[in-house]
């Protein structure tokens, strides 16, 4: 269940940060931390957030997929602020990447509007329902779901650029195609959407699960984009970070809860949304396929961790 909404309160007076970061109240995991001041939690937040920041653009996933097992597995805060948390930070990565993947033509808004649509609904009733679960179960429930990501990103490590494809019916009707240039490759990829209805489906699904555990959509937004609607691998994962910044609506939820304190999300959102700003231009000449397998590693670590603090060990 949600920590105790005496936190809520706690906002607005500083000194309570010290007992936030040193064991004095629910948001701490545990009542032995490593010897740091209080404000050595945000500044090593902000280092790691920025370091996401960089990483998450090129590979599609948006920084909230990395963000809640990492810190949630790593950092003394109670789960519900790191979910609460994964969302804004998430929403903040994208926006920061979002105008230079336009401009590059490697974020497709013509894809990116119905689907962001469907995420941004679906995610409200995933927010309500996550926040309703122990922190052991939301913790267990969290590893099984990042390792389902880490398995579902290894099968679709070889799905770099699909064929070109004369679009389905809805898709040609909702014009989601186009051309856009590989800098890396030196030629112009054609793609058009395929099995759009379906997509349509999963996308609801990726709401639901994205809204429950805070991570954002990118971490399966990038593989139904590309293995299941036929998308270039690079045009899915700017489009990926195009429909988070539309997906803002969960996060209002954990505000209204209490869920998000502000000591956790400044720095969190400050540091991946400047991270953001590079990853966007690495995405241009990345090798993606070097990205995705860095994003697997670190994925597979975080789920492990987050499945183990939820056992108990």
């Amino acid at each position: 269940m949600l920590a105790s909404k005496s936190l809520v309160r706690w906002m607005y007076l500083p000194a309570a940060a010290p007992y936030l970061f040193l064991g004095g109240c629910s948001a701490v995991q545990g009542g032995v931390l490593p010897a740091l001041a209080w404000w050595a939690w945000p500044l090593l937040l902000f280092i790691v957030c920025f370091i996401l920041g960089i990483i998450a653009v090129p590979a599609g996933v948006g920084g909230g997929v990395l963000f809640v097992p990492i810190v949630g597995g790593f950092f003394p805060f109670h789960l519900d602020f790191v979910r609460g948390t994964g969302l804004l930070v998430a929403l903040a990565s994208a926006l920061a990447a979002s105008p230079a993947l336009l401009r590059i033509g490697l974020a497709h808004l013509r894809l990116a509007l119905p689907l962001a649509l469907l995420v941004s609904v679906s995610s409200i009733a995933g927010a309500y329902l996550g926040l309703r679960l122990s922190e052991a179960v939301a913790q267990i429930s969290l590893g099984l779901t990042v390792l389902g990501i880490v398995v579902l990103m290894w099968g679709s490590r070889k799905s770099e650029t699909p064929g070109a494809a004369a679009p389905d019916a809805l898709s040609a009707a909702l014009r989601m195609a186009g051309v856009f240039h590989d800098v890396a490759g030196g030629k112009d990829v054609a793609w058009a959407a395929q099995r759009t209805a379906l997509g349509f489906f999963v996308f609801l699904v990726i709401g639901l699960l994205a809204g429950m555990f805070g991570l954002g959509a990118g971490w399966a937004n990038v593989p139904a984009l590309n293995l299941m609607m036929g998308v270039p691998l690079k045009v899915a994962a700017g489009s990926s970070s195009l429909i988070l910044s539309m997906t803002s609506s969960a996060a209002w939820v954990y505000i209204n809860e209490g869920a998000v304190l502000p000591i956790i999300a400044v720095p969190s959102v400050i540091g991946m949304m400047l991270g953001a700003l590079i990853g966007s231009r690495v995405l241009k000449v990345a090798n993606a396929a070097a990205i995705r397998r860095l994003v697997i590693g670190m994925l597979l670590f975080a789920g492990l961790r987050a499945l183990l603090k939820g056992l108990g060990y």
